[in-house]
C-alpha cells in the first residue's frame, strides 16, 4: 500500500480523494443562461454561465437584480428537468408575472417567505441537510439587503432606538454555515442585495451586510443602469428601455472591474445580443465602415461582407450566428474577460534577468 492509499484510507471524510481524481471538482459545471453577456459576466466565456457556489447581484432599487437571478434559475430548470428552485422572499416584490415572463414552471418553485436573518439561516440549513449530492436544486434569496435581524425587529416592537450591532454578525453566520455545504452539494445560490454610497470625497457603491457576505461569495456584481431613449418628433425623447451594466466587483473567473452591459427594452424585452457588437468591433469580426453602419468581416480574407446593417439590425440571430460559431470570437472574449491561471513561479533565468534589469532601471529613475 502506497502512502497516498494509506492516508486516503485513514480519512473519516467520505469525499476524500486524490486531487487529480476528485469528482467533486469535475462536477462543478456551468449552465448556459441563454444571454451571452450574462454568461461573460458569470464565467468570462460565451459558453459559460451560472455555476456552483454563492453569486450576488447587488444594486439600487429597480436595477434588474431579481430578473437576472430568475434568468439564471430558468436556465438551470431548463437543463435539469428534475430541478427545483427554492425562492426565499423577504420583499414580496417578485410577482408571479416575473416568473411567467420567463416561462418558469411555478410548480417547480418552492416559495418560502422569510421575516429575519435567523429564520433564513435556520430554514436554509435544514434544506441543505435534506438535499443529497446529485439533487438538482438552485436557491435564490430576494433579498438579504432588506432582511432585518431578530433583535432589530424586537427593538422596534419594544420602541428601543439603540443601533443593531447583530445583523452583520448573523449574516456572517448565515454565509459561513451554507458556503461549504452548497459547494460540496454542487448547488448554485444567488443572493440579491442592496448597495449604498460611501462617505468618501469620491463615493463608490458598496454592498450592504458586512464582510461576511463579501468573503463567502464566489462572485459579486454591482448593477447600475442608464436610460435608453428614442426620439419621438423633433425634440421629445421617450424612454424605450434601460441598459443595466454588470460591474464585476469580485469574481473567481472574470477580471474584476469588468463592465458588461445588458439592454432591456419595454417593447421586446432583453436584447439577447447586448454587449456583443462592441466586442466584435474590438476583435475585428465586425467593422464600422461609416457612421451608423456595420458590416461583418470575412476572417479568412479580411474583406468586408456585402450587406450593411444599422445597429438595431444587428440584434438578430442571423447576424450573430456565424460570429458566435467562430471559435476565435470566444477565444477573444475569454482573453479579454477571463482570469488566466498562468505559472506563478518560474525558473527561467532569462525572465529573472529581465526582471532584475527592469528593477535597476526603475531604481536609476
Amino acid at each position: 500500500m502506497s502512502l497516498m492509499d494509506k492516508l486516503k484510507g485513514s480519512s473519516v471524510i467520505k469525499l476524500t480523494s486524490v486531487f487529480d481524481k476528485a469528482n467533486i471538482l469535475n462536477e462543478m459545471e456551468s449552465v448556459d443562461t441563454g444571454v451571452p453577456a450574462l454568461n461573460i459576466a458569470l464565467s468570462g466565456s460565451l459558453k459559460g454561465g451560472i455555476s456552483t457556489g454563492i453569486t450576488m447581484f447587488a444594486g439600487v432599487s429597480k436595477s434588474f437584480k431579481t430578473m437576472f437571478s430568475l434568468i439564471c434559475a430558468k436556465a438551470y430548470l431548463d437543463k435539469y428537468k428534475d430541478g427545483v428552485l427554492i425562492f426565499y422572499d423577504s420583499e414580496m416584490g417578485a410577482s408571479k408575472d416575473y416568473f411567467k415572463s420567463l416561462d418558469i414552471d411555478t410548480s417547480r418553485v418552492l416559495y418560502t417567505p422569510i421575516v429575519d436573518v435567523e429564520e433564513l439561516r435556520s430554514d436554509i440549513a435544514n434544506q441543505l441537510e435534506s438535499i443529497e449530492r446529485g439533487d438538482h436544486v438552485i436557491i435564490i434569496v430576494d433579498s438579504i439587503g432588506n432582511l432585518p435581524s431578530r433583535k432589530e425587529a424586537k427593538d422596534a416592537k419594544d420602541q428601543k432606538e439603540s443601533a443593531d450591532m447583530t445583523r452583520a454578525k448573523q449574516l456572517k453566520s448565515f454565509t459561513r454555515i451554507i458556503t461549504t455545504k452548497v459547494n460540496l452539494k454542487n448547488i448554485p445560490v444567488i443572493l440579491i442585495n442592496h448597495t449604498y454610497k460611501t462617505m468618501e470625497m469620491i463615493s463608490k457603491d458598496v454592498v450592504s451586510g458586512g464582510t461576511g457576505v463579501v468573503y463567502s461569495s464566489n462572485q459579486i456584481f454591482i448593477i447600475t443602469r442608464r436610460k435608453e431613449q428614442e426620439t419621438s418628433g423633433k425634440d421629445t425623447k421617450e424612454i424605450s428601455g434601460w441598459t443595466f451594466t454588470i460591474n464585476v466587483e469580485k469574481s473567481r473567473n472574470v477580471k474584476e472591474k469588468s463592465k458588461i452591459p445588458v439592454t432591456v427594452f419595454y417593447q421586446g424585452g432583453i436584447n439577447k445580443w447586448s454587449a456583443l457588437l462592441d466586442i466584435a468591433l474590438e476583435s475585428g469580426h465586425v467593422a464600422k465602415p461609416s457612421m451608423g453602419w456595420y458590416q461583418k468581416v470575412n476572417r479568412e480574407t479580411g474583406e468586408l461582407e456585402g450587406k450593411k446593417y444599422r445597429e438595431r439590425e444587428t440584434n438578430t440571430p442571423e447576424f450573430w450566428e456565424s460570429i458566435l460559431a467562430d471559435p476565435t470570437f470566444n477565444e477573444f472574449v475569454e482573453q479579454k474577460y477571463r482570469i488566466v491561471n498562468g505559472k506563478l513561479i518560474t525558473d527561467d533565468a532569462t525572465e529573472i534577468e529581465d526582471i532584475e534589469e527592469n528593477s535597476s532601471l526603475i531604481d536609476e529613475e
